[in-house]
């Protein structure tokens, strides 16, 4: 009898410690704002879901690699990562096609979000907009190639190509000269004559805030994810509408292929792309809404990628162009600016 009961409480701990695994999940995101992700969006998905999230933080490259160093046994049950790692992750077999029947919210999201890598293994959550941040006191500026005059020669910053906004900036760049080809070699080589003029090729976004508040430089390409810090300076500093538009990028869910809690991401990915959640992170200039339901007052619009007609005039370089092209970019752009 005592050697039953034994065995009946061992079953039991066994279970509960089953159930209580079967009731977490680990989602691997970006690093800024957590604190307003925990109370908008992790708190109330764990009441709803009874469950426990997981929170690891990195940029997109470093959980890539932590998705394909665990492959066989995944430590990670969503992620969240660039369109071009999302795509990445699927050509090294990362990832799991998303069962979009199951989530309520799919239909509300804008078109280019729902498959953007066309293989039905990711899901846009946010969009941003690249343009440039400029003192309007000092220059009028109209044009990508703009960045490139003797008006700013000396006063402007432009990215390094291996961040995020390199490409982008040289794509863009490149239709102001009239070559949108994207082997970008106009533009780098462009760049290359000028270099001299340029006060720094940044690779963190956040180098620009002290430089413009210094005034070191009058002009810098960025993301609108960065443009909140810029524009809490007390300086004439706006964002710029090129006559060629505006570049960007968008963020993507994915799913990790062999995750034991599929379901379960699932529903926390339906709860994040809901109109209340994807709302909440706009009002607080958190992320820029994916879910095309989303109202939000023209205060916030104003600092956000906001609205169909903004969405639909994104000129995006895709994800297949910028994995087939990082490599040749780079040789380039050592070639003729340096390392």
């Amino acid at each position: 009898m005592k050697k039953l009961l034994l065995a009946s409480c061992a079953l039991l701990l066994s279970l509960n410690a089953a159930q209580a695994e079967e009731k977490k999940l680990t989602i691997s995101v970006y690093g800024f704002a957590q604190d307003a992700f925990n109370e908008i969006l992790y708190k109330p998905f764990e009441e709803k879901c009874g469950c426990e999230l997981v929170v690891e933080t990195g940029n997109s490259v470093e959980r890539l690699a932590k998705m394909e160093a665990n492959k066989d046994h995944p430590v990670i049950d969503l992620a969240v990562m660039t369109t071009q790692d999302a795509l990445a992750a699927h050509r090294k077999d990362l990832t799991d096609k998303i069962d979009t029947s199951k989530l309520a919210n799919f239909d509300k999201l804008y078109d280019i979000a729902k498959d953007p890598n066309g293989d039905g293994h990711s899901l846009g959550y946010t969009f941003y907009t690249s343009s440039i941040a400029y003192r309007s006191d000092k220059i009028d500026l109209t044009s990508w190639k703009d960045l490139l005059s003797d008006k700013l020669a000396g006063h402007v910053a432009l990215p390094n190509i291996t961040t995020s906004q390199g490409p982008l900036t040289l794509y863009m760049l490149g239709k102001a000269l009239g070559d949108d080809d994207t082997s970008l070699k106009t533009p780098i080589e462009e760049v290359g004559k000028h270099k001299d003029d340029i006060v720094t090729f940044y690779v963190r976004s956040s180098q620009l805030v002290q430089l413009m508040q210094q005034e070191e430089i009058w002009a810098a390409p960025i993301g609108r994810f960065a443009w909140k810090g810029f524009s809490k300076m007390d300086l004439p500093i706006k964002w710029a509408t090129p006559k060629e538009g505006q570049s960007g990028g968008m963020n993507v869910m994915v799913v990790t292929k062999g995750s034991e809690h599929r379901d379960l991401a699932l529903q926390f990915m339906d709860f994040w792309l809901s109109t209340d959640i994807q709302t909440k992170l706009a009002q607080g200039l958190v992320d820029s809404p994916a879910n095309k339901d989303v109202k939000v007052s023209d205060d916030i619009a104003e600092n956000l990628t906001y609205g169909a007609d903004t969405v639909a005039n994104l000129h995006l370089i895709p994800s297949d162009v910028m994995l087939d092209n990082r490599d040749a970019w780079l040789n380039q752009w050592n070639e003729n600016v340096g390392q």
